[in-house]
């Protein structure tokens, strides 16, 4: 069986970050997705996903993500439910994250040319488990925005 999902879109507040009485860091956050069509009005419509981090990528996001931010969330659905102070049954359906890209630079009233991604993983395994994640401090050798590289025939395996 497989739960993974991967969303792209922009945040609609500043995350909240909390803490569980054991210490642990939770964050949430709603990610605005846009569909992909126009409504009857021919306005785009957007769906409005709640996303959880927990741990060290829950304090990663709380600090570095804000309202409006493009964002790219990679993690697995979760469906849980209590009862309200009325006794009534309330489902909750939830992104639990554990993979963050920051797809625009923190910087404000940037122009083009300023983007910069980012990628924070999280879980139980904590860090990168064989992805292709670079973080800040690492350089991404696929940054050069479709300039031409130089290879020789002597680099190629075939």
């Amino acid at each position: 069986m497989l739960n993974r999902v991967i969303l792209i879109g922009r945040l609609t507040r500043d995350p909240e970050l909390r803490y569980t009485p054991s210490g642990v860091a939770v964050t949430q956050f709603t990610l605005a997705v846009d569909r992909p069509f126009t409504g009857q009005g021919g306005e785009r419509e957007a769906d409005f996903i709640p996303v959880v981090t927990w741990r060290q990528l829950a304090e990663t996001c709380a600090n570095y993500l804000r309202k409006g931010r493009l964002t790219a969330v990679e993690g697995r659905i979760q469906v849980r439910n209590y009862e309200n102070n009325e006794g009534k049954r309330v489902y909750v359906t939830e992104v639990i994250a554990d993979n963050v890209r920051f797809l625009e630079s923190n910087r404000e009233g940037g122009g083009g040319g300023n983007r910069e991604e980012s990628s924070f993983g999280g879980g139980s395994g904590g860090g990168n488990r064989g992805g292709n994640n670079f973080s800040r401090n690492n350089q991404d050798p696929f940054s050069d925005e479709g300039k031409p590289i130089d290879i020789s025939d002597d680099d190629l395996p075939f």
